[in-house]
This record gives structure tokens, sequence and C-alpha cells, in this order.
């Protein structure tokens, strides 16, 4: 094995030799076993999947008040779909509506316990997804939330 020792040199590609597929930085190997897929070793032996593990999506909004992203990654807009109820616009579709999606979210100051859900009503597509934002002192009721977030790991389409 030989090792590349950058200067003051930019390199844009390394390729391995011919039949190679671990390329090591630091003391990691990395390793790309197809077109279009890398991994890297993880804790112990295990390889993990870089463009698995990435979020493909995320997005935080304000939910009370003026309904607004607060910041976002691979979000086209939101939309307001009552007390309680938003549904997120992906930019770049996912490839099926299979996708893991985790939400969150906090209120202002008060006395009620919130959750942020998926919705059953909005059920995810390749193209977007429902977040519900429920008050459970009120039976469960939607109910609009200061802070919303929610993250998607999935495929790209």
């Amino acid at each position: 094995m030989s090792d590349i020792k950058v200067a003051e040199t930019i390199t844009d590609t390394i390729t391995g030799k011919s039949t190679a597929t671990t390329i090591t930085i630091g003391s990691t190997p990395v390793v790309s076993s197809s077109a279009n897929s890398m991994t890297i070793r993880g804790e112990g032996t295990a390889q993990t999947s870089i463009q698995q593990g990435l979020a493909k999506c995320w997005c935080n909004l304000e939910g009370d008040g003026t309904i607004a992203i607060s910041d976002s990654f691979n979000v086209s807009g939101i939309t307001d779909r009552g007390t309680g109820l938003y549904t997120i616009t992906i930019n770049n579709d996912m490839a099926n509506a299979l996708y893991s999606i985790t939400a969150s979210g906090t209120h202002d100051a008060g006395s009620y316990v919130q959750s942020s859900v998926v919705s059953h009503d909005d059920a995810p597509t390749t193209g977007s997804y429902g977040i519900d934002t429920l008050n459970y002192n009120s039976g469960g009721q939607p109910t609009d939330t200061e802070m919303v977030s929610s993250t998607i790991h999935g495929d790209l389409a």
C-alpha cells in the first residue's frame, strides 16, 4: 500500500489500485463497495452506510402565531392545515413513502403536555408528510405549538 501526502497540492480524485475498494483516511477505512455507495467502519468491525445514515430532510418550524420555517434542509414549504396540523413539502422527493419520520416539539410556557406525531390523516407521500401537534391535557386535541421539528431518513428518488 502506498501513501499520498498532500502538501500544497490539491487533489480532486483519489483512485485505489485496479481492484482495491478500501481507502483509509487517518486510521479509518472508507470502503466504496459499489457505484454511488460508500460505507465507513463504525464501532468494532461493523460497516455503516454513509448514504443510509444521513438525514435526507429536516425542518424546524414556528407553529404558533405566524406559521414559518425557522430552518430546514430539503424542504420547499409548509402548509398550515388547521390548529396544530402541518404539512411539510419535500424539495427533492423521496424514492417511496416508506421512509422514517421522527418528530418533536415544544410549547410556550403553559400547563399542557404536547406531542408531535406523524399525521394519520395526512399520510406520507414521496413529496410531503404531515405532522400533528397534540395537547394531551385536552384529550389529545391538536394545538398550535411554538417549535415543531421533524427529520426524515430513507432513500431519495
